[in-house]
């Protein structure tokens, strides 16, 4: 195995919230394999703040992937100040070209990722996606890198006593944090709390529609009264409002583009439920162990499914899914199938189970 230890390991970590869950599994095995070693995550500004929760990390570097003649400006910049930090190797879990050079520049000994997008010479250490990765999750993509470069010893495809750890652990600070954001939208502590989100930044073929997303938090104001938190990006906030109509209340609270995600992962902590597309809250809420329900459509839940027991997935076997295009080129008969009436009754099951008195 790759001798680390007391030396510096720089991972360029994925773009996006769910994937950078996706990731903890493979960050924790590098801490509980190298244990002296510095672990460095380099990873969008967005991104900075979810690894104020993941202990194991031990530095975050805020890279900005830039368009145009600009983004080459930056990737000398930052391998520039990479290279300050004399890493021993660096290991690219996103699979862009630019991570690759990136890597070359920081100037580490081993360069490692797999051999995609043109880059293998790039690489000291690169792999092929092998056709068996396809029967797994996602999370397992990444592991399986460490393992073939040397950082591990575990056959994670094939260690049958090898579970793989998507926790966020609950941290005080999050209760603090949580409470803070509570007091400010006059939530009291004892009541209850149902996260949303209903859009995906991959495109809107994995959107359950929006209207029925509105019907199903009309009724469940009428039955619960509880406080209703709409999550997203700042570029969804519109469609929140336009999805939201004329429910203006002081329970419904629309929080997108509101919270830094650090906030974003403590206030997702203290929801009683969370209903959500394939996104990457929903593997926040997966990682928390939030009862939540998964709504899909266009992708496969095999692959990205919220990887957690409290998760009830919903997807109905339609001909043409999962087709993984961005948008629906026919009539979203995967989500029509899914009716406001089914999700509810879902939402029933699920608050008495986690929450009745009368189970265990």
């Amino acid at each position: 195995m790759m001798d680390l230890d007391g030396r510096t390991l720089l991972v360029r970590g994925t773009n996006w919230l769910g994937d950078t869950v996706m990731n903890l599994p493979a960050i924790r095995e590098l801490r509980r394999h190298h244990p002296t070693a510095r672990l460095v995550m380099v990873v969008r500004p967005t991104l900075r703040d979810f690894f104020r929760w993941i202990p194991e990390v031990d530095e975050v570097i805020p890279y900005q992937v830039n368009a145009g003649s600009a983004r080459w400006k930056e990737v000398r910049r930052m391998g520039r100040e990479l290279r300050h930090r004399r890493p021993d190797a660096f290991l690219c879990l996103q699979n862009a070209f630019e991570a690759a050079l990136l890597a070359r520049l920081s100037g580490a000994r081993e360069r490692i990722g797999f051999a995609l997008d043109g880059r293998k010479w790039l690489l000291t250490k690169h792999f092929r996606v092998p056709l068996e990765l396809n029967r797994y999750h996602q999370l397992y993509y990444y592991l399986y890198l460490l393992q073939q470069a040397g950082l591990s010893t575990v056959d994670y495809l094939h260690d049958p006593d090898f579970r793989p750890d998507v926790t966020i652990r609950r941290d005080p600070a999050m209760r603090i944090l949580a409470q803070e954001w509570f007091e400010r939208l006059h939530i009291p502590a004892e009541e209850p709390v149902i996260g949303f989100h209903t859009g995906a930044f991959y495109g809107t073929a994995k959107h359950w529609l929006p209207e029925r997303y509105a019907e199903l938090i009309r009724r469940l104001r009428e039955a619960y009264h509880p406080h209703i938190l709409l999550f997203g990006a700042p570029g969804e906030r519109d469609a929140a409002t336009t999805l939201l109509g004329d429910m203006r209340d002081e329970r419904v609270h629309n929080l997108c583009g509101e919270t830094a995600v650090d906030e974003l992962v403590a206030l997702m902590a203290h929801c009683h439920l969370f209903i959500s597309n394939d996104s990457g809250p929903m593997h926040v809420a997966a990682a928390l162990q939030v009862p939540q329900i998964a709504i899909f459509g266009s992708t496969d839940p095999v692959a990205t499914g919220p990887f957690s027991k409290h998760a009830v997935i919903v997807k109905k076997p339609v001909e043409c899914s999962p087709c993984f295009q961005r948008q629906c080129p026919i009539d979203l008969r995967c989500f029509k199938a899914i009716t406001v009436d089914e999700i509810f009754r879902l939402i029933q099951d699920i608050l008495y189970k986690e929450y009745s008195p009368d189970t265990e």
